[in-house]
């Protein structure tokens, strides 16, 4: 087990130190890959934003757009007008919820932060708006900095790597230091490696048995495992099917030091990353 993790949000706030934290999913869209519709509407996405705190979720992660392989864009103002309802509706139930905005928009972002969102979490690392880096250099929220090869409408086409691992530590090495020369402070940024995008199986799985290279670049990994049509692949599951392999996969990872998890289900992954510590404060303890 690796050492509790800190992260500096947007206004000074600090998570943790934690060993874990968790991050709940709310798609306020029709066609997210997993829950497309459930929480469509903006009522049903508070209560449902509202349930995931109460389960244990740290964050609560709000997007507006499917970024699922071949899903289509919409504009700024739709994705704004699917998101401000929820933010707002969260934080007049529970003023002192983490909200993070899934966006790769700087129109967005900056909406969601003004209405108290505290967290960017961004699957293009500011090349599909560059206008995003002054963002983030401006309020300083905290920031998930993502991989991603291609767009989300045709990153699985093809997606190639000579290597996937050292592809993808030079890039986080490269895109921090962009960051931080903007403005950006480093103790803002977090790392995830985007697991299924623009990535097949074989290169997902790479990355998930070799987490910890990721770890000398001395920024928490944030992995989104939850369903993802890896273990469909994987195990022949449906989208509807994968619960099981993902907790499966979160506990592998959280065993191996990965600190935080953008999940679904939010409860049984509190439980899971419970057994995880269990049993390493018990090994610590006896060796310790």
């Amino acid at each position: 087990m690796h050492s509790p993790v800190t992260w500096r949000i947007a206004g000074g706030r600090v998570l943790g130190p934690a060993l874990f934290l968790v991050a709940g999913i709310v798609n306020c869209t029709p066609d997210s890959f997993y829950d497309g519709g459930c929480f469509f509407d903006s009522e049903q996405a508070v209560g449902h934003s509202v349930a995931l705190l109460d389960q244990g979720a740290d964050i609560v992660d709000i997007g507006g757009e499917s970024t699922r392989p071949f899903s289509q864009r919409i504009d700024a103002g739709e994705e704004t007008g699917r998101i401000l309802p929820v933010i707002q509706g969260v934080l007049e139930q529970r003023p002192k919820a983490v909200l993070s905005v899934d966006t790769y928009r700087s129109e967005v972002a900056v909406a969601a932060l003004d209405a108290g969102a505290f967290i960017v979490n961004d699957v293009s690392a500011c090349a599909l708006d560059p206008q995003l880096l002054s963002v983030l250099a401006e309020y300083k929220p905290g920031y998930v900095l993502m991989h991603s090869q291609g767009r989300p409408e045709d990153m699985q086409k093809d997606p190639s790597y000579t290597d996937v691992v050292t592809e993808i530590h030079a890039f986080f090495t490269s895109h921090m230091n962009r960051l931080v020369r903007a403005g950006l402070p480093e103790d803002r940024i977090v790392l995830d490696p985007g697991i299924g995008f623009g990535k097949t199986l074989e290169h997902n799985l790479q990355l998930l048995a070799n987490m910890d290279a990721f770890y000398s670049l001395g920024r928490p990994v944030y992995l989104g495992l939850s369903n993802k049509s890896t273990w469909g692949k994987l195990l022949d599951l449906g989208a509807d099917e994968r619960q099981t392999a993902t907790q499966v996969a979160t506990a592998l990872m959280a065993a191996k030091g990965v600190p935080i998890h953008r999940v679904h289900e939010v409860l049984d992954t509190v439980r899971t990353l419970r057994i995880v510590q269990e049993i390493s404060n018990r090994k610590e303890d006896r060796h310790g």
